[in-house]
Order: structure tokens, then C-alpha cells, then sequence
């Protein structure tokens, strides 16, 4: 969960002369107090329209800009001031090194969701096969970012939506990476194959009492990836007490969690049986994601 920043209304027009540099000038001030990175955005979105990369930007800085290409920038600027993710925007985003079709049917993947991956991949071997299961995978980007590093390993990745496993299906063909399986159900009840020797989840982890100090952003992503009750640890009590029946012994489960429920999330584990328990901290220091040892 991100803390809440300001959001921006009413109508943007281009500047009078529109340059690059001009265009970049307006977008940041446009921007400021209602992203978290403004200048990046900005300098994302006036790519985009240009049809440019960004170290193009800085070397074309006075080159005038089509008004048809100008009204483009300011249009997409004017939904970043609303909170918009700037890849629903786009409608892309990088996960991984993989470049991923994002909709307003999944999550955004952000970057401390990596390190889920990162604990996932320690517990993988690299030179035999393996069972993932990834549980409400939404975009794919953990499955397919697991599948990308062990060729060997066979991944099945499960959500409720049928919107969001549309997404997931799309972006592991267009990574190129079949040997991730996808099925529709709620958990567990999507899985009929196992046992799995890593079972790894984003899960929804927002508490009711939380929402009204959410980033904005939250407020355009679909809130069934996002809520989980009271307490924030609903959907992460289904899949610590479900785990064990789908672990081959010694498998692993691994938790992503809001930053302060590693405490919860370790006795979840504890209560289940599992042995190991230990909680990883992401790159901002905050407690991210804990993970258990099904005994073997």
C-alpha cells in the first residue's frame, strides 16, 4: 500500500508553442503534487506520443511538436493527473525485463512484487523440473517472470477473472513462454494437478479501515485483487490453510503481505504447520513477502 498523494483537475491545453522542451516543461508542472515521479512520467508519456524513445527526448529538445501529437501528450497527462497508472495509460508495463500488457481488468505489477520472485527463484532449481503454482496471477507477471528464469519448470497460474487470465494468456504468448498453464476458479479450486514444489501468491491484502490512505492509483485497478476484509488477511488465510494438502514435502509457499502483517502472516504459517518461517524485507526496508517449508 502507497501513501495518498494530491490529484489534479481541470482543463490542460498544450502550450502556445509547442517544442519538446516545452512540452516537457508543461507536463512536469502539470504533474507535480499529483504523481510520485513526475518527471519520469512525463518524459514516458511525450515518447509515447512522439513515437520516440526516451533518449531521443534530450537530443531533440527544440524540435516543434505536431498539434495533433501535442493534444495526444496533454490528454494522457490530463489522466495521470487523476490518478490514472500511467500504465493503464500506456497500457504497458515492464515486470522482470518483460514487457507486459496491463488493462484495467489486473493489477499494475510493481516493483516489489520482484522480490516474490526473487525468494521464489532461491528456492527453485535451476538444472531439473519443478511444480509452480501461482495463485491469482492476474497479469502473469509473477508466472511468467518465474518461467523466464527455469525453463525446466512447469508453471500453472490460476485466477477468478476471465478477464484477467485473457491478459496473463496474451502476454505468455507474446513472451513467448507456453509451458506456463493457466485455469478459472477461486484459489484452490482452480488447481487440479499438483503436488507443486513452490506455491507462490500476490494476494488481495488491503484492510476496509485502510482504504481511505491508499494511493490513488488503487482506485482504477480492480478492487476484488485488492481488498481482503477487516483485517486485510482473508484471502491470505485461505491459502495458508489450503497450501499444505497441494506441497510436495519440503515444497515451499511463499507470501507477498502488506508491510505490517508479516507478523500475522507468520502465524498463519505457524498455525499450518509449516517450519522455516521467515519474513524477506523489499528494497524501500518494509517486511514484503514471508515464506514457509512444508515439512518433508
Amino acid at each position: 500500500m502507497r501513501s495518498h498523494h494530491t490529484i489534479g483537475t481541470g482543463k490542460v491545453n498544450p502550450p502556445a508553442a509547442s517544442t519538446v522542451e516545452a512540452l516537457l516543461r508543461a507536463g512536469l508542472r502539470l504533474l507535480e503534487g499529483s504523481s510520485l515521479s513526475p518527471r519520469l512520467d512525463t518524459e514516458l508519456l511525450l515518447a509515447r506520443a512522439l513515437g520516440w524513445d526516451r533518449a531521443r527526448l534530450f537530443m531533440n529538445r527544440d524540435q516543434p511538436v505536431a498539434a495533433a501529437v501535442a493534444a495526444q501528450f496533454i490528454r494522457d497527462i490530463s489522466a495521470r493527473r487523476t490518478g490514472r497508472p500511467l500504465a493503464h495509460i500506456t497500457g504497458r508495463r515492464e515486470f522482470w525485463s518483460l514487457d507486459l500488457a496491463v488493462t484495467t481488468d489486473v493489477l499494475v505489477p510493481r516493483p516489489e512484487t520482484e522480490l516474490l520472485v526473487e525468494r521464489a527463484l532461491l528456492r527453485l532449481p535451476a538444472d531439473r523440473p519443478a511444480r509452480v503454482l501461482d495463485l491469482g496471477t492476474g497479469s502473469g507477471a509473477i508466472a511468467l517472470a518465474i518461467a523466464s528464469e527455469r525453463p525446466q519448470a512447469m508453471v500453472l497460474a490460476t485466477d477468478q477473472s476471465a478477464a484477467a487470465l485473457a491478459v496473463a494468456r496474451a502476454n505468455a504468448e507474446a513472451s513467448g513462454l507456453h509451458r506456463v498453464r493457466f485455469a478459472a476458479g477461486d484459489w484452490f479450486n482452480a488447481v487440479d494437478d499438483g503436488p507443486f514444489e513452490i506455491i507462490v501468491s500476490n494476494p488481495p491484502y488491503i484492510a476496509d479501515a485502510e482504504w481511505a490512505g491508499v494511493d490513488a492509483e488503487l482506485a482504477f485497478e480492480p478492487r476484488s485483487a485488492l481488498a481482503a476484509g477487516p483485517d486485510g488477511l482473508d484471502a491470505l488465510r485461505v491459502i495458508a490453510a489450503g497450501a499444505p494438502a497441494r506441497l510436495a514435502p519440503g515444497g515451499w509457499l511463499l507470501l507477498e503481505h502488506g508491510a505490517s502483517q508479516g507478523p500475522a502472516v507468520r502465524a498463519l504459517l505457524g498455525a499450518a504447520g509449516f517450519g522455516r518461517v521467515t519474513t524477506a524485507a523489499d528494497l524501500a526496508a518494509l517486511p514484503r513477502v514471508t515464506e514457509g517449508q512444508w515439512p518433508g
